[in-house]
This record gives C-alpha cells, structure tokens and sequence, in this order.
C-alpha cells in the first residue's frame, strides 16, 4: 500500500498499536516519535483509561514539544486529552456524569443483568468501575487474559450461546434491550458489543473522535480528509452491527482513509480497506509515513 501522509491518525492501542495493554509499548512509541517531531498530530483512541496507555507514563518517551502533537481520546468518548508546555497531561473535554447520572447508568446496566438472567437464564458479570459507561461481561467463562480485544473464536462462541438461551435476535436484541431500558430511565444510552462485552453508557469514541476532529479544525485548520483511522475491531459481529472501531466513523469524520489490521474474517463498513498484518502492520505504517 502507498502510504498518503496524513495531518494526523487516530488509533487504537490495544491490538493495533500493541498486542496487549501489559506488552511492552516500545516499538509502538519508537514509531510515533519521529511523526510527533514532524508535526504530525497522533490521536490514541481507546476505550480504556490513561493509566493503560504505556503504563501510564507516556508523557515520559517524549519532549514537550513532541507532546504538543499527541492527543488521547479515551473511556470511550469520558475523556480527551492534550499536553501542557511542560508535558503534563490534561484533560480539555469531557463527557462526565454527576454521581446521580452515573448511578443512573449503572441502575440500567444491573436491569440488563436482571433482564437476561430472569428471561433467558442467561448469566453476566459487570464491571462497574469506568468512568461513564459499565462493561457487562456476556462470556463470563471465556477469559481474554492480557489479550483484550476482540479474539476469532468469540463470536462464534457467543452467537451460540445467545442460541442456546433462546435470545432470539442476537446481538441486535442485546442492543435494543439496552436502548429500552436506558430509555425507562430517561437516557439514551449508546450501547456498543465486541462480542464478549456488551458496554452501555453515555458516548463512545465516536465522541472522542467528533471532539479532537473539531479541535483540530478549529485551532488548524485540519480537515477530517486529511486524517486516517486505524483499529483491529471493525469487523461485523452480526449484520449492520460493526466492531468498537467502526465509532471512529462519523458523519464529521467520514471522508477520512479508515484501516483494519484485523485478519478476522467478515464485513466491515464500507468505508475501511483491510489491510491485515496485526500490530506490526500498523507500526509500518507509522515508519512509512514518518520518511
């Protein structure tokens, strides 16, 4: 493929630009120092936290002037953040809740639970602890260990299970039960499904991507045509329902070049070019571009 020099890439990190959030990140930001010294903005998107981008401590691999260029969206649309002169991390958008809003969505995520469990004998597990969304595990005896994202086996794995259980539908009923109850409650909650979790919350990184996008045009002049988006999860879980990757395109952000290192077979949005080759693909892409 021929590398086009984009103004700024957005990317995953656990699966594209790592292999898994405890693996060393070295190779990964060995690639993105040469673009950030270029001017070149770089825009981690992911659904996980600051504290599990490079253990925390990527402001440390960089200059202060290398970090004017480096941006993370993350918490799936809860947090977006630039670097101060000095390197300091911060955030400049949120999309929070109060105690109440949050309360509110976790009260919709343990009704998803109850629904499932009561209906259809289905178990679950949640994990409560994320800053405006719950994970609802629906593969509770199926760990991902350090690998956290999407794994081939998975989907086939749930659909059965969804089967077995007599939830008629797929992942698509999933999905709507979410909206039904978020919607008892007042909220429109934006529920998104990687096969093992079914996360429910207030954004997603459609947000993320939206904010940074507007940043950026805003403050220079970036257009979102001059932009790339890369992620491992833009395969179809079922038909029309799209990976966590697939948020990345937006009305705002749609005429951007959009790529899948994931070599697991399926549909993706018509807008993305598999190009397969895992973590290693992508890093390549970063050295081709930085020459």
């Amino acid at each position: 493929m021929s590398a086009v020099k984009p103004r700024a890439v957005f990317f995953d990190w656990d699966g594209t630009a790592v292999y898994s959030r405890k693996a060393p990140a070295d190779a990964a930001l060995s690639a993105m120092k040469p673009l950030l010294a270029q001017g070149i903005k770089l825009v981690i998107v992911s659904g996980t936290t600051i504290e599990n981008i490079a253990g925390g401590q990527i402001e440390t691999y960089f200059t202060p002037e290398e970090l004017r260029h480096l941006y993370l969206g993350l918490g799936r649309g809860a947090y977006n953040y630039a670097f101060d002169e000095e390197g300091r991390p911060y955030v400049f958008a949120d999309k929070l809740p109060d105690r109440e809003g949050l309360l509110a969505v976790h009260s919709i995520c343990f009704d998803i639970h109850k629904e499932l469990l009561k209906k259809y004998d289905f178990p679950t597990d949640i994990v409560f602890s994320r800053p405006n969304y719950c994970k609802i595990d629906l593969m509770v005896s199926n760990q991902r260990g350090d690998q956290l994202f999407l794994q081939e086996n998975e989907l086939v794995i749930l659909k059965e299970s969804l089967r077995r259980h007599g939830i008629e539908g797929g992942l698509a009923k999933l999905l709507e039960i979410s909206g039904m109850i978020g919607a008892s409650y007042g909220i429109a909650v934006a529920p998104t499904c990687d096969a093992k979790y079914l996360e429910v919350g207030l954004s997603s990184k459609s947000d993320n991507v939206d904010t940074i996008l507007d940043k950026f045009q805003r403050e220079f002049g970036i257009l979102p045509e001059e932009c790339s988006y890369w992620g491992d999860e833009y395969v179809g879980i079922e038909e029309g329902i799209f990976g966590s990757d697939s948020f990345m395109i937006t009305e705002k952000s749609r005429t951007g070049r959009f790529f899948d290192v994931s070599e697991v077979p399926g549909k993706r949005p018509q807008e993305v070019t598999v190009t397969g080759g895992g973590v290693e693909r992508f890093l390549e892409y970063l050295r081709e571009i930085s020459i």
